[in-house]
């Protein structure tokens, strides 16, 4: 597990409809951050295929319990929403803050967009800003965070105009499919923000499905993209989801668990052409790619390993045991039957599959 992780656990705190909600304590963390899991973004998550405003209603249901979680009566306060475009607009936010009862004062816009220059992120440029200055305003924001550079930059924006202007921020309420390296960055924020807001109560973040890690390198395909696509190593992902792709296994080789979340929505053929390509890539190089350490690099541990070693490395280790024995004896017999896997019969499927489905959209 991830030094960001470190003496972590995770806790089931409860269940709001079909959405279970985890949430990791740590002795370091000073704010609060939970997994939530449900149908719609486990599918999501899953499947590029989930597209346009199917990949937006696939999250609602579990913002819903998230918020439904936070504010039991629906009536304890309003907030403001920060949408950081374009990705902060595939987020549910108002929908659910509306489903719940929850008033919205003000929406705020910031335009964070990355600069890539042969696939390596070079830079962040912030091209447009709405923000009305109130005192004591809780955000809620969704976005993807990969390095979370993005956030960082629009949040110093956020902050510095409200300190300015007379304004305070109260508390932040964050929606993530999102990894690792959000909890230092939320850590090191609250802490500057709380030196500005003194009244400042910290972030409340949600991660959809699990707090995955980032990509260092190609990975072992050689063709990842580092510093955007996801993975699972280091990270802790929902026993939900894990089962869930244990029952789709197609989805465990895909780039990642979210491609990119604003081309998806908006950018649908954009977004069809990336998976294609991969695909493609995947196709081309099977012959070279280990698949032993492509599934253990997947997985996100060498396997196959023993039932207490596995809850170790998943970060399951302080859940209730029922139903994980299962799921581990599931992920022991994908490791050993990993030599036997086609790569090239998975890569066509795929390929047929989506290229299908993206005709729609051409």
């Amino acid at each position: 597990m991830s030094t960001t992780l470190r003496n972590a656990s995770l806790q089931f705190v409860g269940l709001q409809e079909d959405t279970s909600i985890y949430e990791l304590h740590a002795p370091q963390f000073t704010n609060r951050y939970f997994i939530i899991s449900g149908a719609g973004t486990r599918r999501l998550m899953a499947f590029p295929e989930v597209v346009g405003f199917d990949s937006y209603s696939a999250m609602l249901p579990e913002t819903v319990a998230a918020l439904r979680y936070l504010f039991p009566s629906g009536s304890e306060g309003d907030v403001d929403i920060l949408t950081i475009l374009r990705g902060g607009l595939n987020y549910p936010v108002e929908e659910a803050c509306h489903k719940v009862g929850i008033r919205v004062r003000d929406i705020h816009f910031l335009s964070c967009e990355r600069i890539i220059e042969e696939h390596v992120i070079t830079g962040l440029d912030i091209k447009y800003e709405k923000l009305r200055i109130t005192r004591d305003r809780t955000l809620v924001i969704g976005d993807i965070i990969a390095t979370g550079d993005t956030l960082r930059m629009c949040l110093d924006q956020v902050v510095d105009r409200f300190r300015r202007k007379g304004g305070s921020i109260r508390k932040i309420i964050f929606f993530t499919i999102g990894g690792t390296r959000a909890i230092p960055l939320m850590e090191r924020m609250a802490e500057r923000i709380s030196a500005y807001f003194p009244e400042f109560e910290g972030f409340e973040c949600f991660f959809y499905e699990g707090i995955f890690s980032v990509y260092k390198d190609k990975g072992v395909s050689g063709i990842n993209v580092p510093d955007i696509d996801f993975g699972w190593n280091d990270g802790v992902v929902s026993p939900e989801f894990r089962h869930y792709v244990m029952e789709h296994p197609d989805a465990l080789f895909e780039k990642c668990i979210i491609y990119d979340g604003g081309a998806r929505r908006y950018e649908i053929p954009v977004h069809f052409e990336e998976v294609l390509d991969y695909w493609h890539g995947i196709l081309e190089r099977e012959g070279q790619i280990d698949i032993k350490a492509l599934v253990a690099e997947k997985l996100g541990y060498e396997g196959p390993v023993d039932f207490a070693v596995w809850l170790l490395v998943t970060g399951l280790g302080t859940l209730p045991q029922e139903g994980l024995r299962e799921l581990w004896e599931k992920e022991q017999d994908l490791c050993r039957m990993a030599a036997g896997i086609s790569l090239k019969e998975i890569a066509e499927r795929r390929i047929k599959e989506i290229t299908f489905i993206s005709k729609n959209y051409e």
